[in-house]
């Protein structure tokens, strides 16, 4: 038995100061839930209440920081950030459970991205055009559009947090970070990394807490201008709800059931290789994680092959072992459900071809962990088909047309993210035209980019795409302005 490693007590921070609370909860290792990873606050709403007003007063001042200046503060930061990468990978991984590996992966892509963030403070383009009326000059600007709420989900506790906080100081604006409750500790070395860079008090504040507190006061408070949050469709329509009551702006990224399309494509074996990384990385618990494999029939059983057999030799256990291909489910909860999945798997006929329970004995006794599964004979209008089911799942559905093949695809209420391998370019082409997703892949897995926008369509996403270049269309919005002269 493991024994407690961590009692640090940790706190918020608002107006440059850190906050200590009597009230705290535990967070564990979900790789073992008797080593605790640290206590962390439970904020309450006069907590959010201070966090807020301070992030209004500092934006004031930090609007009218010139471009360039805002830019320095964050590539100190990202300085800072690459110093302590390896110090972020391990806190990662002992509260979220991903490999090491994974987790350092994950932090080494935010300072790429966060470089080109950082670029973006002098890319806030306006627009002038002519005017219909002599001696006018017509243009509009871009302005930061105040206190900016970042409610981050517990699977990427470093990459989304950078992905708001950033880009909104960037533009102008001041933050409130409320990250999950499973996976406090990485916001609060990102928030103590931002202090060091000498960040004005009030610019970025940190609360810690139930979501059903803290995020609700964040969401429903009249100085927050903006609301950016990643997490279940079922949450992001609860903020959108309330969000709208105060006419706030919302950026929502939400769940994905994302289909893989396989369809005269020669390399099968290249592409199980690639939808075995697409669908088991982070133990699945991604939304562009893989769902569904939609294959013609004359190419399935070869390709089920290929993908059992990589799937054979995932070795599942703690995230610091170097020898870990997957680590642990989030919690209890989270592999309950997927248990709860199996079992209406196999009331609708399927067939769980490897994989399916939960791994209890030995090395396994105290952790969350959950076999690597494989799951065939589904049709398109099973349960497992057409939820997310967020862990190392993967279904299989035979079609027998890539017109098939397209109308499946587009059986869910999703639409994040999806991907084709064929060779016939016709069909690609109708692929990426009549499939309903945010973003589209051909020949290659579900891996995005941080200079390319990211965002879903149907029940995936709400507001402007994320990431890249759109991000600006969130965080700041147009003033126009008319010049009349002699």
């Amino acid at each position: 038995m493991s024994i407690t490693t961590e009692n640090k007590i940790y706190k918020n921070f608002i107006n440059g100061s850190w906050v200590e609370k009597k009230e705290v909860y535990e967070v564990t290792n979900p790789a073992d839930k008797n080593e605790i990873v640290g206590k962390f606050p439970l904020a309450t709403e006069e907590d959010v209440n201070l966090a807020v007003q301070s992030a209004h007063n500092a934006f004031q001042t930090w609007r009218k920081v010139p471009a360039s200046e805002r830019a320095s503060y964050i590539y100190r930061f990202i300085e800072l950030l690459d110093q302590n990468k390896e110090r972020l990978a391990r806190a990662l991984t002992q509260e979220q459970g991903k490999p090491l590996i994974e987790s350092l992966m994950e932090v080494t892509r935010g300072v790429s991205e966060m470089r080109f963030v950082a670029g973006e403070a002098v890319r806030l383009d306006g627009v002038t055009l002519p005017s219909d009326r002599r001696g006018v000059i017509n243009l509009s600007v871009r302005v930061p559009i105040g206190v900016v709420a970042a409610i981050t989900p517990w699977n990427f506790p470093v990459l989304t947090p950078l992905r708001k906080v950033v880009p909104a100081l960037v533009c102008g604006c001041t933050v409130v970070l409320k990250p999950a409750t499973d996976s406090p500790l990485t916001s609060v070395i990102i928030t103590e990394l931002l202090e060091e860079a000498g960040l004005p008090a009030g610019t970025v504040n940190l609360v810690l807490g139930s979501g059903r507190k803290v995020g609700e006061a964040l969401v429903s408070h009249p100085l927050v201008k903006g609301v950016s949050f990643t997490g279940s469709t079922q949450v992001g329509r609860s903020i959108n709800e309330t969000a709208a009551k105060n006419l706030t702006k919302v950026q929502l990224e939400l769940g994905g059931n994302n289909p893989v399309v396989v369809a005269d494509y020669k390399d099968l074996k290249s592409a199980a290789t690639q939808i075995v990384a697409g669908c088991f990385s982070n133990a699945g618990q991604r939304c562009t994680a893989i769902k569904r494999v939609i294959v013609l029939d004359k190419h399935a059983d070869e390709l089920e092959g290929y993908i059992v057999e990589k799937v054979k030799n995932f070795k599942v256990g703690n995230g610091l072992n170097t020898d870990t291909n997957i680590g642990p489910i989030v919690s209890e909860s989270a592999r309950n459900t997927l248990n709860d999945y199996m079992e209406i798997a196999k009331k609708e006929g399927a067939n769980i071809l490897i994989g399916g329970r939960n791994l209890n004995e030995g090395e396994y006794e105290n952790g969350y962990y959950f076999e690597p599964t494989v799951i065939t004979n589904v049709t398109p209008n099973m349960v497992i088909a057409k939820e997310e089911i967020f862990g190392p799942v993967l279904t299989i559905i035979r079609v027998s047309s890539i017109e098939e093949a397209i109308e499946v695809s587009n059986n869910t209420e999703y639409g994040l993210t999806a991907s084709v391998f064929t060779d016939n370019m016709n069909w690609a082409y109708r692929f990426m035209e009549d499939v309903e997703s945010g973003m589209i892949h051909i020949n290659n897995g579900t891996v995005s980019e941080g200079h390319m926008p990211f965002g879903g369509v149907k029940n995936s996403g709400v507001g402007p795409f994320s990431i890249g270049g759109t991000n600006k269309d969130f965080y700041t919005e147009l003033k126009v302005t008319y010049i009349q002269h002699q």
